[in-house]
C-alpha cells in the first residue's frame, strides 16, 4: 500500500535585529551555494531592524520535530537555519561589509507552531543582536536572545 504523501504547512517568521549598525543592508537568502539571491532587503537605520518571511513546514509529529524546508531553510534536516545576508552579501557594493548570520530553527517545536496556525495573526519571532563584539554587524551562528516566541502580528 503507498504512503500518503507528508503534509506542508507554511508558518510565518519575524526577525528582530537589535540595534544594528546604521546604513549596512540585511536580507533574507534564498537559494543555495552559488544559486541564490537576497530577499527582503532592508537597509539599518536607528533602532531595530526587523525581517519577515515564511518557512515550510514538512512532516507531522509521528515523524519527530518539524522538519523545515522551502527556499530559505538551510543546512541538514536535524540542523535547519537561515541565512541573513550582510552588506555586500545582501547586494550593497559599496558595504565595508560582507557577512552572514546563520540563525538556527531548533527552537521552533509543534506547540508554537500549532499555536501560530490556530490564531492567524500570531507569528514565530526570534530577537537577536544586531552589532557584533567587534562594532560591526553580528555575523556567525547567532542564537535567539529568548529563543523563538509566539507574538502578535504587527
Amino acid at each position: 500500500m503507498p504512503k500518503e504523501p507528508k503534509s506542508e504547512i507554511v508558518v510565518p517568521l519575524r526577525i528582530v535585529l537589535v540595534d544594528p549598525p546604521p546604513g549596512v543592508d540585511f536580507g533574507i537568502q534564498e537559494g543555495k551555494g552559488n544559486d541564490y539571491r537576497t530577499i527582503s532587503v532592508q537597509r539599518s537605520q536607528a533602532g531595530s531592524l526587523v525581517l519577515e518571511c515564511t518557512i515550510v513546514v514538512k512532516g507531522d509529529r509521528a515523524d519527530g520535530p518539524p522538519n523545515f524546508g522551502g527556499p530559505i531553510s538551510q543546512g541538514p534536516p536535524t540542523g535547519r537555519f537561515i541565512y541573513i545576508d550582510i552588506g555586500r552579501s545582501a547586494g550593497q557594493l559599496d558595504s565595508a561589509w560582507q557577512r552572514r548570520i546563520k540563525i538556527p530553527l531548533q527552537g521552533i517545536h509543534w506547540d508554537g507552531i500549532d499555536s501560530v496556525l490556530e490564531k492567524p495573526k500570531r507569528v514565530l519571532e526570534a530577537t537577536i543582536p544586531g552589532t557584533g563584539k567587534d562594532g560591526g554587524p553580528s555575523c556567525a551562528t547567532v542564537k535567539p536572545i529568548d529563543g523563538w516566541k509566539v507574538v502578535k502580528q504587527a
